[in-house]
């Protein structure tokens, strides 16, 4: 037998003995929900090592979830999990593939409407999508785009509030036209630099003529042809003041906020207030408040997602209010002025 014959064998040997001590470890309860679940969210692995790789991640993601469900089921949480598409991941992988907002340095905070809490008279709740400036939740796939995303969405409820027209505007556009902003496509980005583009611009497309990839193109394809907003000018709420957001989302619509997603429950939210006291203000994915209101007694904010429907509720989460601006949600609120 020659040395590479040798090799060949002894790696395929060490394969299957990697195979069979992986498998030994893994329920063999779960064998049926875990083809249900590879079947449900199409995932394909290369070999049989990944799929015992990522069976074990699933495993222990399900075991978080029923833990947490049943601390729940004890009035210990204020929120429920449960399995979505992210089961496979790491959270370092997660973190990666589904956030990566590039918190801003260098935000030139000019004077705001909203100087701080006014005491305004606003009302109790408050949801954009009941008055129609809200688009569908999308999904933003493997690509740390969040960040334009929450911009488009900005935008979006503003066009529908000054118009009347509600219109799904490219987060594509932005991700392939705003480098030279700061923004770095799939690799991370800000809202505010989005607007920017959007200003110097003088437009963005549609979500029609100028469609999500979930990858960033060499090409800028923008089409003033397509156009479907502008804006003029943007703005950024006041430092880490929740009251001032809740009168700002009450007044003007929708506001791009920036969160720490980096708990490892929050990928898996399905219902309540998420309120985890060991969220942190390095906020590093960027989402959209939509609303606010109080559920079983605890004050929430209402946030659209980009990870689709399947995360959440229906895409949606009620994120903890009024809990010393728990996971940095009021720190770099901004929104566009048409």
């Amino acid at each position: 037998m020659s040395p590479t014959d040798r090799g060949m064998m002894l790696g395929g040997l060490l394969l299957v003995s990697m195979c069979v001590r992986a498998a030994g470890m893994l329920d063999s309860r779960l064998d049926i929900h875990w083809e249900l679940w590879k079947k449900t969210h199409e995932k394909k692995y290369q070999n049989e090592v990944e799929d015992l790789r990522r069976r074990e991640l699933w495993e222990k993601n399900l075991q978080l979830i029923t833990m947490h469900n049943l601390e729940a089921s004890m009035g210990l949480h204020t929120y429920d999990l449960s399995m979505n598409h992210m089961g496979d991941l790491t959270p370092e992988e997660m973190v990666q593939f589904y956030t990566a907002l590039s918190p801003p340095t260098d935000i030139q905070r000019a004077p705001s409407a909203f100087t701080g809490t006014s005491g305004a008279d606003v009302p109790d709740t408050m949801d954009w999508r009941e008055k129609g400036c809200v688009t569908s939740v999308k999904m933003q796939g493997a690509c740390g785009s969040c960040w334009a995303f929450s911009a488009a969405g900005a935008l979006e409820g503003q066009l529908a509030k000054t118009t009347g027209k509600l219109v799904d505007l490219s987060p594509q556009n932005l991700v392939d036209c705003s480098s030279k902003y700061g923004n770095h496509g799939c690799n991370g980005g800000f809202m505010h630099r989005a607007f920017q583009y959007v200003i110097d611009n003088q437009g963005i497309d549609s979500e029609a003529s100028y469609p999500y990839t979930g990858k960033q193109s060499q090409l800028c394809r923008y089409n003033p042809a397509y156009r479907a907003a502008n804006c003029s000018t943007y703005s950024f709420l006041p430092y880490g003041d929740e009251g001032t957001l809740k009168e700002a989302l009450a007044t003007i619509g929708p506001i791009s906020v920036a969160i720490d997603a980096t708990r490892p429950t929050f990928p898996f939210y399905r219902s309540g207030v998420f309120d985890d006291p060991g969220c942190t203000q390095n906020v590093n994915h960027g989402v959209l408040a939509v609303g606010y209101g109080t559920l079983n007694g605890q004050d929430y904010w209402l946030v659209k997602n980009s990870w689709g429907v399947k995360f959440g509720d229906q895409g949606y989460v009620r994120m903890a209010r009024n809990k010393n601006d728990q996971c940095g949600i009021a720190l770099y609120g901004c929104y566009p002025i048409m």
